[in-house]
C-alpha cells in the first residue's frame, strides 16, 4: 500500500491561495484542493485511515462545495471534517462551525467544546478564520437568515431524534440558507424492513424517514449518492451502530469481525432550499 507524503501548513496555504486567485472555483480545481487538503499535516494517520469508509473528497464534491461559499458545519465537534472544510474556505470563502450550545449542568459538553476550542487554537495557520457560532441558537443572529450557500451535517440526525427535535434542526438550517442553498447530509443507514425507531436509539435512521423528515421542513431532494455505502453492515447488532469501528463497544469481543465489516453503510444526500 502505498503512503501519501504529508504537507506542510504552508504548502497547503499555496494550493489554496492559487485556487483562488480564479473568478469561480470549478468541480476539477476545488477537487485539487481537496486533495492538497486531505494530505496535510492537520491530519493524522489515524484520521486519514477513516478516508475508505468516510470519503471526504468524493462527499464534498458530491454536495457541490466550492472554497468561495459560505458553509455552516452543524455540530462538527471534535471536528474531523473542521481540519478539511476549514483551510479549504479559509482564503475565498467562510467556514461557520455550528457547535452545541455551551451548557455548565452538561460536564461531556463543556468538555466537548472546550477540546474543540483548543484544536481551533492550536492551528491558527489553518483555523484562524473559523467562526464559532452554537446551533441553532445562534441563526438569526450570528448567522443571519438567509445568508448561507451551503449546510452539512454528518451522522448527527440519530442524535436529534433520540433528543426529540430532528425537525427543528433542520428548521433552522432552512432559515440559515439562502433561496438556492444546499444541504449536504451523511447518516448511518437502517434497514429499511425494519420500522423506524423515532428515537433511533441505535444510530440507524431509515432512508426514507429521513428524506420525508427533511423535506417537512421546505427543502427539496436532490440528489443521493451511494458513495459512503457498506453492504457489508448487517445493521443488528447488540449494541447498534457503535458496534462497529470506530467505538467497538464490545470491546474485545468479536474484534476482528466488526473491524472485517469496517464503520457503518451510510446514506449520503443532497438538499436544496427551493427558490421562491
Amino acid at each position: 500500500m502505498s503512503v501519501k507524503p504529508k504537507l506542510s501548513a504552508a504548502m497547503i496555504a499555496c494550493a489554496v491561495l492559487i485556487a483562488a486567485c480564479e473568478a469561480a472555483s470549478s468541480r476539477q480545481t476545488t477537487a485539487e484542493d481537496l486533495t492538497a487538503i486531505l494530505a496535510g499535516d492537520q491530519r493524522t494517520a489515524e484520521e486519514r485511515a477513516r478516508d475508505v469508509y468516510r470519503h471526504p473528497k468524493e462527499t464534498l464534491l458530491f454536495f457541490g462545495i466550492r472554497p468561495e461559499m459560505k458553509v455552516l458545519e452543524v455540530w462538527p465537534e471534535p471536528g474531523w471534517y473542521t481540519e478539511i472544510l476549514a483551510p479549504l474556505l479559509r482564503a475565498k470563502g467562510t467556514y461557520y462551525a455550528g457547535v452545541i450550545a455551551a451548557d455548565p449542568a452538561s460536564k461531556h459538553a463543556t468538555q466537548r467544546l472546550e477540546e474543540y476550542r483548543a484544536k481551533l487554537a492550536s492551528r491558527p495557520d489553518l483555523y484562524d478564520r473559523v467562526v464559532l457560532v452554537s446551533f441553532p441558537e445562534d441563526i438569526g443572529g450570528a448567522v443571519p437568515a438567509g445568508s448561507l450557500d451551503m449546510v452539512v451535517t454528518f451522522r448527527n440526525i440519530h442524535n436529534w431524534m433520540y433528543q426529540g427535535r430532528a425537525p427543528q434542526m433542520f428548521a433552522a438550517m432552512y432559515r440559515a440558507l439562502k433561496p438556492g442553498g444546499l444541504l449536504g447530509v451523511v447518516e448511518h443507514r437502517g434497514n429499511p424492513g425494519v420500522p423506524q425507531d423515532p428515537q433511533a436509539k441505535s444510530g440507524y435512521v431509515n432512508e426514507d424517514y429521513a428524506i420525508k423528515l427533511i423535506e417537512a421542513q421546505g427543502f427539496r431532494l436532490e440528489a443521493s449518492s451511494e458513495v459512503n455505502d457498506n453492504p457489508k453492515d448487517t445493521k443488528d447488532y447488540e449494541q447498534g451502530v457503535w458496534t462497529l469501528p470506530p467505538t467497538y463497544r464490545l470491546g474485545a469481543r468479536d474484534h476482528d469481525k466488526y473491524a472485517a465489516i469496517g464503520e457503518s453503510d451510510r446514506f449520503t444526500l443532497r438538499f436544496v432550499k427551493p427558490r421562491k
